[in-house]
């Protein structure tokens, strides 16, 4: 059980002030998104979580590039479910490092990465800020929070960028954008347009709906040429967008401009290529195959030290549920586009894979099927079917630690999953939600703190596990 710390304080006497400014959707859905209280992590997680989390994601950069330059279009298309659309400018090879947030299990077996959110990943106020809020209020000189290089790693990262594109010619003010009317992505963005103008540069904020394209010219806001463009909104999406009105492909046409060196966008279109769910089971392949290697491109693509680290620290995950099926263990399948558990089954060795029924004697598929049938509106039951009907990767099953918070409806026993971000390739901060067996929109954000002074005994005695 995932020892949390209760702060001895109402939702409104902390959001009331500086914190609801900071995070203006701490209630989302009508209920509480984040609680007065902190997630504690032994200072031997947090340093294994940051070495792991890093080696992590040198070996997504690593795997990325090995795609980018040998895997034929047809891989990125029906392995990686990339739309054709996004093909080539995913094969442009710009700087690695970017702003990502990986989701890891910390279990019996050691923590384990289950996900990797490189395209459009969020929580960033919440680690950037509202820890440092909520640990001030436990006013308990033995905690910190280990977010503390949030700012100073995204401030890096755009220097980071913004160089690269310099050096390619596209320089400017950068224009930040996102769904103007959403709340949590429009914080979110701001956020990081902020830390970008500490950074030296000259910023905009532009929402989405009053971007302009004219294909083959430029991108536009108000008449003002962009250059330079952070979006959070999701390529998988921008590829199918359409103008109603006059017909043109704003995507394809957003797109041409990047691979003809007029935009350059942040994240890079290459991250695509590692949020498809499909690029995990890539990994495992090429960790499975590693001898096999030099056949086909000349090299041994792993050293020594990568597969320790993948062995250790990812799960066996394949395009298909057999060597599950066949060695009875429990496995999730999960939807290559899935976002906040939408698209994500938990399934065990009695689940007929082949008819896609569930058992539903199994606990884990009772539970889940409780979860989403809860409240489905017209337009949510649309947009479950978009998921649930998308292609399918398999990864192992690892339990997650259980944890126990006091809400506003009551106490509340959930599920910890812990998000990492790593940004420009180091561990920036670290974002705990506690909700279902699969971690959906309405899981509770948790602050995280480290326990420092805990020796090896007083860890042992107090990470007990059920």
């Amino acid at each position: 059980m995932r020892q949390v710390v209760q702060l001895p304080f109402s939702h409104e006497e902390v959001f009331q002030g500086e914190a609801g400014q900071q995070i203006p959707y701490h209630r989302m859905y009508g209920k509480q998104y984040c609680v007065p209280a902190l997630t504690v992590y032994s200072p031997s997680e947090i340093q294994e979580l940051r070495t792991a989390a890093e080696a992590v994601d040198g070996i997504y950069c690593k795997v990325m590039r090995f795609i980018q330059q040998y895997m034929p279009d047809s891989f990125l298309e029906h392995q990686l479910g990339i739309h054709p659309g996004l093909i080539s400018a995913a094969r442009m090879e710009m700087v690695t490092g970017g702003i990502t947030r990986q989701d890891w299990i910390i279990g019996e077996a050691g923590p384990k990465c289950i996900e990797n959110n490189t395209d459009t990943p969020t929580g960033i106020p919440e680690v950037a800020t509202l820890e440092d809020i909520l640990v001030a209020l436990a006013e308990d000189t033995t905690i910190t929070g280990p977010s503390a290089e949030m700012d100073t790693r995204i401030r890096q990262c755009f220097r980071i960028w913004l160089e690269f594109y310099a050096n390619q010619g596209l320089q400017g003010p950068v224009t930040f954008t996102s769904f103007g009317e959403h709340v949590e992505d429009r914080t979110n963005t701001e956020y990081l347009m902020r830390r970008c103008q500490e950074a030296g540069y000259e910023v905009f904020y532009a929402p989405l709906e009053e971007l302009e394209i004219v294909p083959g010219e430029a991108l536009y806001h108000k008449g003002r040429e962009i250059n330079l463009l952070y979006r959070l909104y999701p390529l998988e999406y921008l590829i199918d967008d359409r103008d109603e009105t006059t017909g043109v492909e704003i995507g394809a046409a957003l797109l041409d401009l990047v691979q003809e060196g007029r935009l350059g966008l942040m994240n890079p279109v290459q991250h695509v290529l590692m949020q498809s769910k499909g690029f995990m089971a890539a990994i495992w392949s090429l960790y499975e195959r590693n001898e096999q290697t030099p056949e086909y491109c000349g090299f041994t693509l792993f050293d020594e030290a990568e597969m320790d680290v993948i062995s250790r620290y990812l799960l066996p995950t394949y395009f298909s549920p057999e060597p599950f099926e066949l060695n009875v263990i429990p496995y999730v399948a999960k939807s290559y586009w899935g976002r906040e558990g939408r698209g994500t089954l938990l399934l065990d060795s009695r689940t007929d894979s082949a008819s896609g029924k569930q058992n539903i004697e199994d606990p884990l598929n009772e539970e889940l099927e409780s979860n989403l049938a809860t409240g489905e509106t017209d337009e949510d039951e649309e947009i479950t079917a978009y998921y649930e009907n998308q292609p399918k990767i398999y990864q192992q099953l690892v339990p997650m630690e259980q944890a126990v918070i006091e809400t506003e409806d009551g106490a509340y026993s959930g599920y910890l999953l812990t998000g990492v971000f790593v940004i420009g390739g180091r561990l920036a901060g670290v974002l705990p939600r506690i909700g279902e067996k699969v971690t959906g929109d309405m899981a509770y954000y948790c602050a995280a703190t480290v326990r420092e002074r805990m020796n090896d005994e007083e860890e042992k005695e107090w990470r007990t596990w059920d």
